[in-house]
């Protein structure tokens, strides 16, 4: 049996072989075991690869002639993408692979980017794809995936696309090289959402808990930010959750640009560790272009935070749904929850100094919070602005009171 590193390669034979053959031979060359997953369709090409499109088919509970009397694109690729996760997961129990590259266009890209989704953060994850100057959200998602443009479109081999595919070869080789799965980490682990609106708080109680002896994850709450801090929930042993910057709901109840979709928060709810929420830039919601913002948003008010992006003022009716929402998914929370509101300011914008400041608001939602959460939910008020000392210092003794039976149950 080969000590050399395994790296998954999944392109379609039919259609590019040549492209499969010359990424094969420089991730060789380069010092790496391949394992070829041919996710084709039209044809079986011969040689094969190691996984052939009967067993991808198989892997879905199909044959690879029920695959193509579907005569549909999209229903073809649903069934082989099923196949090609089914079987790149069961290579990996029996013999671990140390990276996954891919090499497609919108098709290729979608498939090969499902399996490198079922496979764990710190893997390394090349995909070289005609979609990489374009809309990349749906491909990459809230995983570590490095995206390749090949610049021309994957039609054989010329001089730019041969320099592209050897550097997404090199590259996956030598993350391959250098890769070893995640060790359990020691600290207990704590995840927390933040923007640089609320900057000052994060930052105080990252440092804060780290001199405790606590790992924190910070994430960027912008959509996949909020996605990827739910998925690390459900794969690690995290012990708490701050979640501490609310715009993806706001997003997902009124269409902003940084929805995390209707399942945001629901990953720590579910599994019952604790949660500790916080109003972070609830004052606020996320919108396009100054112009786009006061046509999806008339007679709101705004700051134009930069060319691309827009803060729109939330209002109390925004505020209302805002709680009315938190408070159905809190509802089915299997561990402790609590819920602390500062009175003078939910982010750097709503500040005096900042350019959406309206003091009347924060008791807004407090008090839409304390009609609708569950009783049993610790709900505190802070006379302060979330960037203040005073809550960040808050923050730290709620997490350290409600993480203290799973830290010592560590120790």
């Amino acid at each position: 049996m080969s000590s050399k590193p395994k790296v998954l390669m999944i392109v379609t034979l039919d259609t590019k072989a040549v492209e499969a053959q010359f990424l094969r031979q420089t991730l060789e060359s380069h010092g790496v075991e391949v394992v070829h997953l041919d996710p084709s369709i039209r044809k079986s090409v011969m040689p094969a690869a190691e996984i052939t499109p009967e067993q991808v088919a198989g892997g879905a509970g199909k044959t690879i002639q029920e695959v193509r009397d579907l005569n549909h694109e999209g229903k073809c690729q649903e069934v082989m993408t099923q196949g090609a996760v089914k079987c790149a997961l069961d290579l990996h129990a029996r013999t671990p692979i140390s990276g996954i590259v891919a090499l497609g266009g919108s098709m290729g890209s979608s498939l090969g980017s499902v399996v490198m989704q079922a496979f764990p953060y710190g893997m390394p994850k090349v995909l070289v794809s005609t979609m990489a100057s374009g809309f990349t959200l749906p491909f990459v998602r809230a995983k570590d995936i490095i995206m390749f443009n090949p610049v021309c479109d994957i039609a054989g081999l010329n001089s730019i696309t041969r320099d592209v595919f050897r550097n997404a070869a090199i590259a996956a080789a030598a993350m391959a090289k250098e890769y070893s799965p995640i060790k359990t980490e020691p600290k207990p682990l704590i995840a927390m959402g933040t923007l640089g609106t609320i900057d000052r708080c994060t930052v105080r109680v990252r440092k804060a808990l780290e001199e405790k002896g606590y790992e924190v994850m910070v994430f960027h709450t912008l959509g996949t930010g909020g996605m990827a801090l739910d998925q690390i929930v459900s794969e690690r042993n995290v012990v708490a959750v701050i979640d501490s910057s609310l715009v993806e709901h706001n997003d997902f109840l009124n269409n902003g640009l940084c929805s995390a979709g209707p399942d945001r928060s629901k990953a720590a709810l579910k599994k019952g560790i604790p949660v500790l929420f916080a109003p972070g830039n609830a004052d606020f919601m996320v919108a396009g272009p100054i112009e786009m913002a006061e046509k999806q948003f008339p007679g709101k008010r705004y700051h134009k935070h930069n060319l691309a992006l827009t803060a729109v003022r939330t209002e109390a009716p925004e505020l209302g749904n805002l709680a009315r929402h938190l408070a159905g998914l809190i509802a089915d929370a299997k561990g402790p929850v609590s819920f602390f509101v500062p009175l003078k300011g939910f982010s750097h914008h709503d500040s005096p100094e900042g350019h959406l400041h309206d003091a009347s608001l924060c008791p807004v939602l407090y008090e839409a919070l304390a009609a609708n959460l569950p009783s049993w939910v610790t709900l505190s008020k802070f006379d302060c602005h979330i960037n203040d000392e005073q809550f960040a210092d808050a923050l730290v003794d709620e997490v350290l009171r409600l993480t203290a039976p799973c830290t010592a149950a560590a120790t």
